[in-house]
């Protein structure tokens, strides 16, 4: 029953509003929760912590999915695991531990948790008969769960700066995994002997090829600016006037929710190099609308851009996964989601937390002037990626529709 294509296509999409559910509830309050129980200090340093966890384990979650372990059974118990570990860290904000609990814990959760989209795209594409098409419909259920939680958040919860929105989705997770064993099973298809081979760094032989050198390249410096994202874009809405920002920041999963619905579409008829190249020229657009905010202070501008940031990270980050299904080896194809996973939501976030965190205290003066400069800059950062992918990516051509 589960492995018919209606079933698959079910149990994904429900697996996957649950999995986007679980940061939508924390992850757009973090930096306000923070800041209410004063340790707006430890907002860089906790950012830091999840990419840093993820210079590890996608590649070796992958490695394990292409060669050791169902890759369904291996998210299942991973969510299972990094729900324990998101609950005990709230619970040791909540109670007023040394902050250094809550970085800890968190760190554990981020661990196991680093390689679940690279699991779940693995899932999808190997399941889908129309993978193009069909994967960013089913992607399109963490957008919407995404949306949910923030909302849940703001509005049912009035958790924006209470560690609850933690607690919640904890919880989410927790069921997200118990139904990830309803899942198709997606057995490993490698075979790898060595310790390269088991920590997943096989990957990095696609380096040697120019297009995906350029492509893994491009990634990482892309996520740098990214970072800022969640970071501080909540912080500007606040000092604009804004008193329910996490439900604010879901406008940015409702225009993912369009972008869902067409680029499966656009794939199908465009080169990759231009769908990306589209992706980064609205994401300079969309940080300069935040920098024309910080400048003139109208809420309106800034709210645009974080409007425009879902189509931009749908058009780049799902062509991205669907590129590597469709260009990679069989038996490497988790361990090339994982690398995606190491440069998008580790080297480059990691980075970003550090660069962004030093440049708002750079920019950014205790009476909220400085908002311009700082976002100006970001849009600079992706101009860069822009330039950069323009000149030096080659691709394939476009491929005939159909």
């Amino acid at each position: 029953m589960r492995n018919r294509p209606t079933s698959v296509f079910g149990w994904l999409w429900i697996v996957f509003f649950l999995h986007g559910m679980t940061p939508g509830f924390w992850l757009p309050a973090l930096t306000n929760i923070l800041k209410a129980r004063e340790l707006g200090g430890w907002v860089a340093i906790v950012f830091v912590v999840p990419p840093l966890c993820a210079l590890v384990s996608p590649l070796i979650g992958g490695a394990l999915a292409d060669q050791r372990i169902a890759a369904d059974r291996l998210f299942a118990w991973s969510s299972l695991i990094s729900s324990g570990a998101l609950f005990a860290a709230f619970a040791a904000l909540d109670a007023g531990w040394n902050p250094w609990w809550f970085v800890s814990l968190l760190g554990a959760y981020s661990l196991f948790s680093a390689p679940s989209w690279g699991l779940l795209a693995t899932i999808s594409l190997t399941h889908l008969r129309h993978g193009e098409r069909q994967f960013p419909l089913v992607r399109l259920g963490a957008t919407v769960g995404w949306m949910a939680g923030g909302l849940i958040t703001s509005y049912v919860l009035r958790a924006d700066t209470s560690p609850v929105a933690g607690y919640a989705s904890a919880a989410t997770r927790l069921l997200g995994g118990v139904l990830a064993f309803m899942l198709p099973h997606t057995p490993p298809l490698g075979r790898g002997n060595s310790w390269r081979s088991r920590l997943g760094l096989d990957a990095f032989s696609l380096m040697k090829q120019r297009d995906y050198g350029v492509f893994f390249v491009v990634t990482a410096l892309f996520s740098v600016p990214l970072s800022a994202f969640y970071m501080y874009a909540p912080e500007l809405l606040k000092v604009l006037g804004d008193r329910h920002s996490t439900a604010t920041m879901t406008i940015a999963q409702l225009t993912e929710v369009a972008a869902m619905l067409l680029v499966g579409s656009v794939m199908v008829r465009f080169r990759v190099k231009s769908v990306l190249l589209w992706a980064l020229g609205l994401s300079v657009l969309r940080f300069g609308m935040s920098a024309y905010a910080g400048a003139c202070g109208s809420i309106g501008w800034h709210i645009g851009g974080i409007a425009l940031h879902g189509m931009c990270y749908t058009f780049f980050f799902i062509t991205a996964q669907v590129f590597l299904d469709r260009r990679v080896d069989p038996g490497l194809k988790g361990q090339a989601q994982g690398l995606l996973g190491l440069v998008s939501g580790g080297l480059g976030p990691l980075a970003g937390a550090l660069i962004c965190g030093w440049l708002r205290n750079r920019c950014v003066t205790a009476d909220g002037q400085g908002w311009m400069e700082f976002w100006a800059i970001l849009a600079a950062m992706i101009a860069l990626c822009f330039v950069i992918f323009a000149v030096f990516y080659r691709g394939l051509g476009k491929r005939p529709a159909g």
